[in-house]
């Protein structure tokens, strides 16, 4: 028993062009994370610049203001409710 064919793939370009740009993006995504750091680049991305936490204050401020939204209880040290007028 055969089924139906409710839409051939191959023959709308539409379809096929949808296909193509979806295969393409997939690949682009797939090789984009292949990379190999040598061992003289490894001083630059240890390097203090490339952290996150560098500055102390602006992540006591990030913080306060993540969990002043977020009406989380503590806050790391910071007191007052959801209002973040603490």
């Amino acid at each position: 028993m055969k089924l139906p064919v409710v839409w051939n793939v191959t023959r709308d370009p539409r379809m096929r062009r949808v296909l193509l740009w979806s295969a393409l993006v997939a690949a682009t995504g797939a090789l984009a994370g292949c990379q190999n750091v040598k061992p003289w680049q490894r001083g630059t991305l240890g390097d203090i610049t490339m952290r996150p936490d560098r500055d102390p204050l602006g992540m006591t401020f990030t913080e306060h203001v993540w969990f002043s939204r977020e009406a989380a209880t503590g806050g790391k040290g910071v007191g007052g409710g959801g209002c973040g007028c603490n």
